[in-house]
């Protein structure tokens, strides 16, 4: 999932941005929650509410390794997916894709940002991995070159979500085989458990996301 930012301007204390997060600044076709602001000023303000808060600002994840920190959406965000309705559901589209080379394609589904409104969200999902799953992930994947080292901070932000919610929604069902499926293969290697697929089946059921491009496989 992983490759390193290296620019110290995206590093704070406990925080670094990692570049697996920095598609949604650079991809103008990225499947999810785009970010607008200057990248090094995003991960400032994480640290500065982080601090604000103390100890209890940081929320368990899914693993060990991750945890979430969620925020007022200082950044004007839209948030990333709609729930599918009558009116609108003769406008999802799909497709196979794969966010990286080193995951496989999957068959996903989404609206097209031309197509449906996304309306601004309330607050901003700050997912967190550890420094040391993301050198696990970046070790299991091969390079084609040399990579910088990951910064020397605790916590790598992979992903950015806007929601009107303040808690953890569920990761795609894909998203958790993906993640099942090994490093190797891009995941995280945590296996499936299935009463939180059956939730997040729930939950997307019921939702998908929007895309700004016509491949709408290169998000969460």
């Amino acid at each position: 999932m992983s490759a390193a930012t290296s620019s110290a301007s995206t590093v704070t204390k406990d925080f670094f941005l990692d570049d697996f997060a920095s598609r949604q600044w650079d991809d103008d076709g990225y499947s999810g929650t785009r970010i607008a602001c200057d990248k090094g000023a995003f991960v400032r303000a994480v640290q500065e509410i982080v601090d604000a808060r103390g100890s209890g600002a940081l929320v368990e994840g899914y693993a060990p390794f991750c945890k979430h920190v969620f925020v007022p959406n200082f950044v004007d965000a839209k948030v990333g997916n709609v729930e599918i309705t009558r009116e609108n559901e003769k406008l999802l589209r799909s497709g196979y894709g794969a966010r990286s080379s080193a995951e496989l394609a999957v068959l996903t589904r989404w609206f097209s940002a031309s197509d449906v409104e996304a309306p601004r969200a309330t607050h901003l999902d700050v997912i967190l991995y550890s420094r040391e799953q993301l050198e696990l992930e970046r070790a299991a994947v091969p390079s084609k070159g040399e990579r910088a080292p990951l910064p020397n901070a605790p916590w790598g932000i992979i992903s950015i979500k806007a929601q009107n919610e303040d808690y953890e929604t569920p990761m795609q069902p894909i998203t958790m085989m993906r993640n099942a499926l090994g490093r190797e293969h891009g995941g995280s290697g945590v296996p499936l458990e299935k009463d939180k697929y059956d939730a997040s089946v729930a939950y997307w059921s019921r939702h998908a996301p929007i895309v700004a491009s016509e491949d709408g496989a290169n998000g969460d």
